[in-house]
């Protein structure tokens, strides 16, 4: 990733928005283990500086490897190159249609080539073992219902009203919406990846035009692993769905929240004496507190759907911690916020 930073400090508009970019599409090939090579990277840099089009740097791989062929199924280096560069082709593009055919084409255009099932539904179940799960598996939906629940989950979408909502509470939607839609797993593989291009789209047509995608660049491990967490329960042994993990991380990319991202915390067995569960509810009061210092507990309570019980166990925690100090009364006072 270092590689584009001298483009992001140059501080160029154009060549700052392309390197955000080849950024965000590099940084999402980890989410399968891929890594693009030293090719991509001065190809992608040419392109930054104006010299090739998009369209040039996919001439220019599909040239390079048929002259450097690879076995697949040993090296997805390949696979990492065409689809970084297919990514920076979609994301500079002003276009979009929030629909089940939009979600397809971004697959096809993404791997075909790559994938002889590019763009099309599978036709077979299937589990992954997800190291957050300890080897478990989230259980997907079945192939013979696919087609009907993409377009329900879409249709749902569609009829929802924003209007009214608050920031936090849109957040807490989408989180829920992209949950839904990527637990789906409509595609064989390439599902994360093409759920979140279309998130990004999809995050422009709702207004959110300054999107911090440095954060799928640098994060896009912990984006997928939020997204296994906000699907997966096992009540025998406690566990929970939860959608904590992924509401940090798009409060982090929509509105500047500092929330940790932190993968090992998701894990099932995260036991750090340091850090516990709670402590995301802790910081998420403290953040709420300092962005409106007159908000109300039960605010706190209503907007995090945690009980009023929590909010001011957590509140009073924040008191003893010199974190926060109340100035005047409950009713008519205010929190003065200690920054340090």
């Amino acid at each position: 990733m270092d590689n584009f930073e001298e483009y992001l400090r140059q501080g160029e508009p154009t060549k700052a928005e392309k390197a955000k970019v080849w950024k965000t599409a590099i940084g999402l090939q980890q989410v399968d283990g891929l890594k693009p090579s030293e090719y991509l990277i001065a190809t992608a840099k040419q392109n930054i500086e104006g010299d090739i089009s998009i369209e040039q740097v996919k001439q220019r791989l599909d040239s390079y490897y048929k002259q450097h062929p690879v076995k697949k199924t040993e090296n997805r280096t390949e696979e990492a190159d065409k689809v970084s560069a297919r990514i920076a082709e979609i994301l500079s593009e002003q276009t979009f249609t929030f629909s089940p055919v939009e979600y397809l084409t971004i697959h096809r255009r993404l791997f075909h080539g790559l994938y002889s099932y590019a763009g099309k539904i599978r036709d077979y179940n299937i589990t992954k073992q997800e190291w957050v799960l300890n080897g478990e598996t989230v259980l997907y939906a079945s192939a013979e219902s696919l087609k009907a629940t993409l377009e329900y989950d879409f249709e749902q979408e569609k009829k929802f009203k924003y209007k009214g909502l608050t920031l936090q509470e849109i957040i807490e939607h989408i989180a829920h919406f992209i949950s839904n839609l990527w637990q789906i797993h409509i595609f064989g593989e390439g599902n994360t990846r093409t759920t979140a291009i279309f998130l990004i789209k999809y995050l422009r047509k709702l207004g959110f035009k300054e999107v911090n995608n440095n954060l799928f660049a640098e994060y896009s491990w912990y984006f997928r692993n939020a997204l296994v967490r906000a699907n997966f329960e096992d009540l025998s042994k406690g566990i929970h769905k939860t959608e904590e993990y992924l509401i940090c991380f798009l409060s982090n990319l929509l509105i500047g929240t500092n929330y940790s991202l932190k993968n090992r915390e998701m894990h099932i067995q995260y036991t750090d004496t340091v850090k516990t569960p709670n402590d995301t509810v802790f910081d998420t009061v403290f953040d709420m507190i300092r962005k409106n210092n007159k908000i109300a507990a039960t605010e706190i309570s209503e907007r995090l759907k945690v009980s009023l019980s929590t909010v001011k166990r957590r509140i009073r925690e924040l008191k003893e911690k010199g974190c926060i100090v109340r100035i005047g009364s409950d009713k008519t006072g205010y929190w003065k916020v200690n920054e340090q």
